[in-house]
């Protein structure tokens, strides 16, 4: 009897619900009061340089240069905030991963839950849908707020204009994607200052370092890099120049790959490693 009841338990930790392994990481998400002020700083942080656009925008228009008026975008003005939005939700996505590592809670999940690459999926999985979420809210937000403090003679543009919904949309995916990056990192480090001073370093630093390198050695590699990507995808006027950053979608594409790259390794490294 005791052995038939000690073989049984184990496999009885193994008969879970993907659905309710999703349930139990929303649950810790929504519960950490971090989530909620982390997601109210990027609203307030994207709209308020959304308003801020739109409003001293129309007074400095008589001192733009006949080229600025004519590479003018109003597109891409309106999504500046977007940048701080993708720190912030790096920040988050660290947290998310790395909280349970700090506080040691990681140890119950991996006993409730043995099969860790699950673990990895779900996390993302529902952090992905909130960060969704919140990056379409602060897009568009950010979008239409501008777009109605811009007044003439200041350009504006509307949803209906080539390039512009793709723009807008596209800002509000980046958001998820480094959110995602920045998660695998936190999965690699283990670390919540590590994973943080890696995430921004990679989306603000390293570009700084590539800069200061000779063009045919910084071009290539600084298209490639998340802060370039990002600036092309909320780009509209002269979006589809061919040269020194790639297009829109492609280079949104070799960001998912980044993403999906660090969640692997993650994965792979807690498989391998005692918690």
């Amino acid at each position: 009897m005791t052995t038939a009841t000690s073989t049984a338990r184990p496999a009885a930790l193994h008969h879970y619900r993907v659905s309710s392994v999703m349930g139990a990481e929303w649950i810790k998400m929504r519960s950490v009061r971090s989530t909620l002020w982390t997601l109210f700083t990027m609203v307030v942080i994207t709209f308020g340089v959304a308003i801020i656009a739109g409003a001293v925008i129309p007074g400095q228009w008589h001192t733009f240069t006949a080229e600025q008026h004519a590479t003018f975008d109003p597109t891409r003005i309106s999504l500046e905030g977007l940048l701080f939005g993708q720190l912030v939700i790096g920040v988050l996505g660290v947290m998310v991963m790395s909280a349970e590592y700090g506080t040691g809670t990681i140890r119950a999940t991996l006993a409730a839950i043995p099969n860790r690459p699950l673990i990895v999926a779900t996390k993302a999985a529902v952090f992905a849908i909130v960060a969704t979420v919140a990056g379409q809210v602060l897009s568009f937000g950010a979008f239409f707020i501008t777009q109605l403090l811009l007044r003439s003679p200041a350009s504006h543009a509307t949803l209906a204009q080539p390039g512009v919904l793709r723009a807008v949309v596209g800002g509000g995916l980046i958001i998820p994607v480094l959110g995602l990056f920045a998660m695998g990192l936190a999965s690699i480090i283990r670390h919540t200052a590590g994973a943080i001073t890696a995430y921004v370093g990679t989306l603000l630093v390293l570009p700084l370092t590539i800069d200061a390198l000779p063009s045919s050695i910084s071009q290539p590699i600084l298209k490639c890099l998340p802060l370039q990507i990002g600036d092309k995808m909320t780009t509209v006027v002269n979006a589809h120049q061919s040269g020194s950053s790639l297009s829109p979608w492609v280079g949104f594409g070799l960001l998912c790959v980044y993403a999906l790259a660090a969640l692997v390794i993650g994965a792979g490294l807690m498989v391998r490693r005692d918690a």
